[in-house]
């Protein structure tokens, strides 16, 4: 396996030419890096205007490494070559190296790039990335994996505390200028004579202004050396730890990989920053199960419109009343803290007046104020707020809270949580818990998960008073008066609610059906190997707009857009679907239609990964009928002269069913209607994430369509 580590921008406020001085301090030797022995240059060039200055050296290394291993691979040292390409026009370096021991063992390449900060030129950017592929090592590849990455990660910070030493070496020496490069005088005088084609004497020299990158609320960013895409963001360090707080170099790598695939496939928006984080650490930082759970509670979100449901949900009036729980200031690392006098609820009183649906809502509602309370927390305190915390009172909890239709609700309530807000609860104060509660906590704690758990700090009669009770995480002042403090708290009583206001049993039966947002404008569907998913659209005008958005939510597919003048006949084909996809497939195109006379292909088939998200649109040049066909993707026939491409062999190895999920939305619009943008969907009522923070969008074109992804 090949590990791989990508660094975030890491910013020296200080000009280029002035850290170029302090990185060439590092050679032949620094004592300021053990593991660096020396180096030795093996060819030095420059061009003719001394604008380019290339230098490639022999690194000698020291690794930290048992010995018995160093003494088994016959080595003390190993050797890296390294080329540097100064560019002092553009006001670059960037930095290659491999490995030169053990080369056809094992892989080792990096690549590291200082440049002009885009909104400072007299600061400087550092970025790094690297990969590490042991193909074999004497049987010790996992232990010589574990050794370099180790190593690896302990000289990053390492690397840029030496660059700051010597930095601060030459201001004591009293260099703190270096002027910049300028052209030689028979250089400037040709220049003078041959003007760039295309130039304006009023250009300015630096492109940052165009292909930069701006600011914006998910944190600062910075851009590489090498040329960028307009639609690039990346991350600064120092933007990570004032608002995500203190990782590791392989977490920040894993955040910054996750990020740069959510932007790939979610063109648009993608999950704010401290968003991704979270299902980050709920998978323990593994990139391919953080990228799975992420991308089902997206879809999810998507699906049931959770995230409008703060402007959209207002809670009846029953639950203002006889729900026990309320946001109350916060404790004392500055989290939003959330009381709820559990032992006062009439948990079966309010399932049976309002329903599960009902109940569910409003959790989610109190979590999605959680994360904005988190948000603005962040900014009030001037560091990273991702969590809050919830005081839960269980005095008057008896056998009634036992009851088997609300423990059922409440661990419903529970598993779409730990699903979709994972790593949002920061502590957890259960106090006055009485002698019921063992009970309780043996059906709801399998429900939770370990690292949740973790966070539990559980008080039985008045423990939670004086010396290692609530006084350690909440502020005296802030305690509420039920508790024995002096803070008045404003969370509801409880109480029993009425009977009267209890549902009867028709309309018990109705809300048992009634699914989470019933209003959700997304249909969910399965594609199956030879059974595609079709839908039909009947314009019965020319120069209407037909819009998708789909997400893929396991597997891959390829959607195409074909039109016909006969209509599909669905009866027939329904009838022939296997037992296994009724419901949610349906094929409409008959096997004795030709493509080509009785239907024609309108859009060129556009393969969609697991985890993408789709937007699209198409103009329709004739009225008819327009087919929009998700097909299981699948390696390309092979013609009996070619042999089938690896990348396909490995892709339907890796199918591990036979079935792919997608959710999807499409609507009809008259043009005069149609806006245009279809990487927002102006036009329609689906939209994304609100979780999300907005990033540069692109479109491909089609003809007369839009894609997006």
């Amino acid at each position: 396996m090949v590990q791989k580590y990508q660094s975030p921008v890491r910013v020296y406020k200080y000009p280029f030419e002035l850290v170029m001085a302090a990185y060439e301090k590092r050679f032949p030797t620094c004592p300021e890096i053990p593991v660096f022995l020396g180096s030795e240059i093996l060819h030095e060039s420059r061009s003719d205007d001394g604008a380019i200055h290339i230098i490639e050296r022999s690194c000698k290394l020291n690794v930290d490494a048992p010995r018995l291993l160093k003494k088994i691979a016959g080595v003390e040292y190993v050797f890296f070559i390294q080329k540097n390409t100064v560019n002092w026009k553009e006001r670059t370096l960037r930095i290659e190296a491999h490995n030169e021991t053990f080369a056809n063992r094992v892989v080792v390449l990096e690549t590291c790039s200082y440049s002009v900060h885009p909104e400072n030129e007299e600061w400087t950017c550092f970025e790094q990335s690297a990969s590490l592929d042991i193909k074999s090592f004497f049987g010790f590849e996992s232990t010589v994996e574990k050794i370099a990455m180790k190593q690896y990660t302990s000289n990053i910070k390492r690397g840029k505390e030496v660059i700051e030493h010597y930095l601060k070496e030459l201001i004591s020496q009293g260099i703190t200028f270096i002027p910049r490069w300028t052209p030689p005088p028979a250089c400037r005088q040709k220049d003078e004579r041959t003007p760039a084609v295309g130039h304006d004497a009023n250009d300015e020299p630096l492109e940052s202004g165009a292909h930069g990158m701006t600011k914006e609320p998910s944190g600062s960013s910075c851009p590489a050396a090498e040329a960028v895409s307009p639609d690039a963001d990346k991350l600064d360090a120092d933007y990570i730890e004032r608002y995500l707080g203190q990782l590791t170099p392989m977490q920040e790598s894993c955040l910054i990989r996750l990020r740069q695939w959510l932007q790939e496939t979610h063109k648009g928006k993608i999950p704010k920053d401290e968003h991704i984080l979270r299902f980050l650490r709920a998978r323990d930082f593994n990139i391919d199960k953080a990228r799975e759970m992420l991308c089902q509670s997206l879809s999810w979100r998507k699906q049931y419109q959770v995230d409008y449901i703060l402007q959209s949900w207002r809670p009846p009036a029953l639950l203002d009343e006889y729900y026990t729980g309320g946001w109350h200031y916060q404790d004392k690392d500055g989290r939003p803290l959330y009381i709820l006098r559990l032992g006062q609820m009439d948990t079966k009183g309010l399932v049976k007046a309002l329903g599960e649906e009902s109940l569910l809502r409003h959790v989610l509602s109190i979590n999605e104020e959680g994360q904005k309370r988190c948000e603005e927390n962040t900014n009030i305190f001037g560091r990273p707020i991702t969590s809050w915390t919830c005081l839960v009172d269980l005095e008057g909890l008896n056998m009634r809270h036992l009851w088997r239709p609300g423990v059922k609700a409440l661990l419903r309530i529970i598993e779409v949580v730990e699903d979709n807000y994972p790593e949002t609860l920061g502590r957890l104060l259960i106090v006055r818990a009485p002698r019921v509660f063992p009970v309780l906590w043996t059906l709801v704690s399998p429900f939770i998960n370990e690292n949740t758990r973790q966070k539990f700090l559980i008080y039985s009669g008045n423990n939670y008073q004086g010396p290692g009770g609530l006084i350690d995480y909440v502020d005296k002042d802030v305690i509420p008066d039920f508790l024995g403090g002096d803070c008045m708290c404003t969370v509801p009583e409880g109480g029993l609610v009425p009977k009267s206001l209890y549902q009867t049993e028709e309309e018990s039966e109705n809300s048992d059906h009634i699914r989470l947002w019933t209003e959700t404008i997304y249909h969910s569907a399965s594609v199956l190997k030879g059974a595609p998913h079709e839908i039909v659209v009947e314009i019965l005008e020319g120069e209407s707009v037909i819009t998708w958005d789909f997400d893929i939510l396991k597997g891959d597919v390829v959607f195409s857009l074909f039109h016909s003048k006969r209509a599909p006949e669905t009866s027939h084909k329904e009838a022939a679907l296997p037992s296994t996809a009724t419901g949610d497939n349906t094929q409409l195109i008959d096997k004795t239609w030709v493509l080509g006379v009785d239907y024609s292909r309108v859009e060129s088939p556009l393969v969609c990964r697991e985890g993408e998200s789709i937007q699209g649109s198409h103009v329709t040049r004739w009225p008819g009928f327009y087919i929009l066909q998700w097909k299981m993707h699948g390696p390309l026939p092979c013609s009996g002269t070619s042999l089938p491409r690896v990348d396909d062999v490995l892709a339907s190895l890796q199918v591990s069913s036979h079935k792919c999920k997608l959710i999807y939305y499409y609507e009809v619009l008259a043009s005069k209607d149609f806006r245009g943008s279809m990487s927002s969907l102006e036009s329609c009522n689906s939209g994304f994430s609100q979780l999300s923070g907005a990033t540069t969008s692109s479109s491909q074109s089609q003809s007369s369509s839009h894609l997006s992804r």
